[in-house]
This record gives C-alpha cells, sequence and structure tokens, in this order.
C-alpha cells in the first residue's frame, strides 16, 4: 500500500549542528558572543581557519532514473590529505597558505608568523575557533605583536565563522572534479 505524501514533502540533505549549542552554558557564551558584534567594525576583521581536501573526496549527490541506485567509484585506501589555512575579510580570502598532511601547533605558529602576520594591521580582529594548535602563546604573541587583537569563537559555534561557507564551495569544486591526485588538487 502506498503511501501519500504532500507534493512539497520530499528528500533534502540535512544541515547538520553540534547538539551541544542547545546546552545552556553554550548557549549563553554564544549569545554573549553574539550581542558583541556590534562592537567590532568589520573592514578589521579576519576569520581564520583550516580545512582539509582529501584525494578520495567525490560528489554527494548524483542523478539517476527514479527507483535505480545510483553507483560511483570512490577510492578507499592510500589517500592523501592536504591541509588550507587561510583569512577571510569583508573584501575575500587573504594568507593562504597549503600543507601536505594535517596542521599541528608548530605548522599554526609558522603559518601565523610567516604568512598571517605581514598582512596584519595595527587594529585588526583575529578571530579563530578553539582548536588547540590556535590556542598557542607563540601565535597570540605574534598576532599582538603586529597590534592586531585575538578572539576565539564560542565552543561548537563553526557557524559563527563566515570562512566555512567559501570553504564549502571550495570543497563542492574539488568533490565535483573527483581529482585523485595532490597535484591535480593545487
Amino acid at each position: 500500500m502506498a503511501v501519500l505524501r504532500p507534493a512539497s514533502d520530499h528528500a533534502q540533505k540535512k544541515t547538520a549542528h553540534a547538539t551541544e549549542q542547545d546546552r545552556p552554558d553554550i548557549l549563553k557564551r554564544r549569545e554573549e558572543w553574539f550581542d558583541g558584534q556590534f562592537d567590532l567594525d568589520p573592514e578589521r576583521l579576519v576569520f581564520i581557519d583550516e580545512t582539509w581536501a582529501f584525494t578520495n573526496m567525490a560528489r554527494r549527490h548524483g542523478r539517476c532514473r527514479r527507483g535505480e541506485r545510483l553507483r560511483s567509484g570512490v577510492p578507499h585506501g592510500h589517500w592523501k590529505t592536504t591541509t588550507l589555512v587561510a583569512g577571510l575579510r569583508r573584501t575575500g580570502m587573504v594568507a593562504p597558505m597549503v600543507l601536505d598532511g594535517p596542521i599541528n601547533r608548530d605548522a599554526f605558529v609558522a603559518y601565523v608568523r610567516q604568512v598571517l602576520v605581514p598582512g596584519l594591521s595595527p587594529g585588526d580582529i583575529v578571530i579563530m575557533d578553539n582548536l588547540s594548535s590556535h590556542k598557542t602563546p607563540a601565535a597570540r604573541d605574534a598576532i599582538e605583536a603586529a597590534g592586531a587583537r585575538l578572539l576565539f569563537l564560542p565552543p561548537y559555534s563553526p557557524d559563527f565563522n563566515p570562512i566555512e561557507q567559501a570553504f564549502s564551495k571550495l570543497k563542492a569544486h574539488l568533490r565535483k572534479a573527483a581529482e585523485r591526485t595532490i597535484h591535480g588538487d593545487r
């Protein structure tokens, strides 16, 4: 027996968020962060984050005839990770750096000192998430020595970092290209 559904009822991709955002302590910190946004000059904001690309990335959706299963080949072994660290200002992406492999504390400090800081001006506000490699005193010292301020987003709040949307578009492009070598990803 078929179940009748309204024409507007169809499968959609979920937009997930961390359930921790609903905890009272996290909710309070998110509200405080949001309330503090009015005091920040948008021209001075530099959002920093990193994203990863893998040589086994593939599109998550595709088209096929109704009732048929869509099959697509995706490599499962011996894939490589490439990390992109970058900043986002109101005017666009700044200070990009590509690493072979995942980022660690030493690589992040090198990024801050050699790539990010030369592009900072006194009065800039650098905003990052709470990744442990971001919280090193050496990174803070380098940013503050440039005359900039460092702020951390509330925990479980990637939705407050606009660079996440830029990285989402980049990853969609990489999935579409389905490149299987790190030289092809660059």
